[in-house]
């Protein structure tokens, strides 16, 4: 577990999702609530999934899971400042956040990607 908590991505999906449920404390629709806070859990969730598995293959396919909960939250933050569900301004940094962590993820991806070849 040493190598995860030294895996800045999976540090930063953790604090993520505690922004995510911060700053969706007082939303309205409170199953919006719980989708969007979900699908930012399972970002750093699946990471750390990932990393507990033995095979390179599968650490890997939660990699990629991981990645499409970045979207999934993403839209969802998205449609959130849209429905006037979400602060744009405090939903904003979320987003930005969530976009890097995709990019994140997908550089992981490859490095492992190429320790397959």
């Amino acid at each position: 577990m040493q190598a995860l908590r030294n895996l800045e991505v999976w540090r930063r999906a953790c604090r993520f999702s505690v922004n995510v449920y911060r700053a969706t404390e007082g939303c309205r629709d409170k199953g919006f609530r719980d989708q969007v806070t979900r699908s930012a859990l399972s970002i750093a969730s699946n990471i750390a999934e990932g990393y507990e598995r033995e095979a390179l293959k599968e650490r890997i396919r939660f990699l990629f899971i991981a990645k499409g909960s970045c979207g999934e939250c993403w839209t969802q933050l998205l449609i959130g400042v849209e429905a006037g569900l979400l602060n744009k301004e405090r939903a904003q940094p979320l987003i930005d956040e969530s976009e890097e962590l995709a990019n994140m993820l997908r550089g992981l991806v490859g490095y492992f990607q190429g320790k397959l070849d």
